[in-house]
């Protein structure tokens, strides 16, 4: 089923940001920008994890998370070990919430409407893991850059 299919993809690539934060060789470095780019690692590991917690914890999920977006790009020097708390506590979120979907609920609308138009919640859902696999390049990129 596509839910466990997701769950699973989520998990490895949860993982591998895991790696690359925890690959800096200094802690300060994930804060650090250069030139036109203007996301540090830091946040863009902060919003991965605000976006997944907001979209399938809290809108599919039920949880009580609140996302508060301003913050995944203002907060700074966030330390490594809370950063990386919170990816483990996202993928059990993703797998609690993934393995309980079924494939008439992957199939029915997203229940809200983003890009002005409605969507199915396994399209939905897979817009999500390319967002992540975006940033998680993005993250791979600078650290390779910064620490060459």
């Amino acid at each position: 089923m596509l839910s466990n299919v997701m769950a699973e993809l989520f998990a490895r690539d949860l993982d591998r940001v895991k790696q690359e934060i925890s690959l800096y060789s200094d802690e300060a470095l994930l804060w650090s920008v250069r030139g036109a780019v203007s996301n540090s690692p830091g946040n863009l590991c902060l919003h991965i994890i605000g976006n997944l917690n907001h979209f399938v914890g809290a809108v599919l999920g039920g949880s009580d998370y609140i996302r508060q977006r301003d913050r995944e790009f203002n907060d700074k020097n966030v330390p490594r070990f809370e950063m990386l708390t919170a990816l483990d506590a996202t993928k059990l979120t993703l797998d609690n919430v993934l393995s309980g979907l079924s494939a008439e609920q992957l199939e029915q609308d997203y229940p809200i409407e983003l890009f002005g138009k409605p969507m199915t919640t396994s399209w939905f859902l897979v817009h999500l893991h390319s967002h992540l696999n975006y940033h998680l390049g993005q993250i791979n990129y600078h650290r390779r850059l910064i620490q060459a």
